[in-house]
Order: C-alpha cells, then structure tokens, then sequence
C-alpha cells in the first residue's frame, strides 16, 4: 500500500504533466541554442541542472556569443530572475512549520510555471502538501534537464528550432497556465475580474503604440495590480 506521502507525490506530477509537456519544447530549444555556443553535453547539463530558467539560460548563450565578461553574464541572469525570490518568498507562507529544508527544497525549485500551477491549486481550495510540490517541481526539474540533454544531442541536426514551432512552446504553456489561473476568479469574482482585465488590455494597447512592447508589458501588469488593489475593498 502507497503511504499518504507518495501519493501526495504523485498527485503533484500529475499536476505537472501540462509544464511538463511545454518544458520539453522550450528545453529542446534550449539544447540546441547551448549546442550552437559550442557548450559540451556536461556543459549542458551543468547549465540546466544549476542555472534552471529558460529565460536565464537564453541570456547566457546570447552573452557568450558575443563574449561578455562573466559578471555582466551573472548580474544580468540575478537581475532577470530576480523574481524567482520573491516568488519563493510568497510560497514560504503557506509551509510554516514544515522546516527550513523542507521550504528552502521547495524555492529552489520553483518556477513560473510551477508557481504558477501551485497559486491555481491553492485558490481552488486544494490542500496542497509539501511532497505535493516536491512531485510538482521535481518532475519539471527532470523533464527540463532531459529536453536540454536531447537538444544538445540532436542540435546539430535541427539548427532552427522554430521551423518545428518550438519557439511557440513557451508561448502556449503561459497561455495554458493563464487560464487556469483566471478561470476561478471570473466565476468568484466576475465583476474585479473585468475590471482587471480591462484595464490591462487598454494598458497593453496604448502602451504598445506609445513604448516598446517591454514597457507596455511592464506597464499593464502594474496597472492591473493597482486596479485589483484598489476594488478588492470593494469586493469584500
């Protein structure tokens, strides 16, 4: 009989199957920009198994194409990913009392994807368990360090990636992810959903025509967190 720790394991790679499928496009992809950079297997490898962020391990083949001292390469990936902290940070909150390993295990390892099936299991009412998200983060952990390992291999026969559509795979996992997140709050709370929703929307369109896309994007999501902040009163 399966004790209740390994099935609570097991629940949380099946949670994962979606990132799962998305991460080994994008991983796939990676492998095969690392390969392109002239990084080795076992440098492919280390890479995924230490730096573990799509779009950090992208900056990194970017920079040493152009050969970029190795500390702008490190500020630049701390900056990008700097998010991850208080993502993790915003997660510890919920397994107080599980022990500093136990959380620090469970940081380490999260990522966009998986913060954000978790956030979407955690509105749902789940109860969600520390060797949930052991199963959730490890199995993306694998996938990914896997997909890079074929891309580094098969790189050599498949020099542009976006022929395939991998190029999309990211695209379309957030795409996924997104809406599973909204799903529960348009039923909930369908009037500051909206609400939200249109305020980014018109923030991303304006913003679009007036600044780079990256701005715009910065610009709506801040929007949106000021709109959500100022009806939640409202709501309740």
């Amino acid at each position: 009989m399966e004790t209740v720790g390994y099935r609570r394991f097991r629940e949380g790679v099946q949670a994962c199957v979606p990132t799962m499928m998305g991460y080994l496009g994008i991983g796939f992809a990676a492998g095969v920009v690392e390969k392109g950079v002239g990084l080795s297997l076992w440098q492919i490898a280390a890479l995924s198994l230490l730096v573990y962020a799509g779009s950090g391990q992208f900056i990194i083949c970017g920079l040493l194409a152009l050969n970029a001292p190795i500390p702008s390469i490190i500020v630049t990936v701390f900056l990008v990913n700097f998010r991850h902290l208080l993502m993790s940070l915003s997660v510890t909150s919920y397994f107080r009392g599980k022990g500093l390993w136990q959380t620090i295990g469970i940081g380490s390892l999260l990522t966009d994807e998986s913060y954000g099936v978790l956030t979407t299991a955690l509105q749902a009412g789940h109860k969600v368990s520390v060797a949930w998200c052991h199963g959730l983060n490890v199995a993306a952990y694998l996938v990914w360090l896997v997909a890079n390992i074929l891309g580094g291999l098969f790189g050599q026969f498949l020099t542009d990636p976006a022929r395939f559509g991998l190029d999309f795979a990211l695209t379309a996992m957030f795409l996924g992810l997104w809406l599973f997140q909204v799903e529960l709050p348009l039923k909930k709370r369908t009037s500051q959903s909206v609400r939200i929703l249109f305020a980014v929307v018109v923030t991303l369109v304006v913003g679009m025509r007036l600044f780079s896309g990256e701005i715009a994007v910065i610009a709506a999501t801040l929007v949106g967190c000021m709109v959500g902040l100022l009806t939640e009163g409202g709501v309740q």
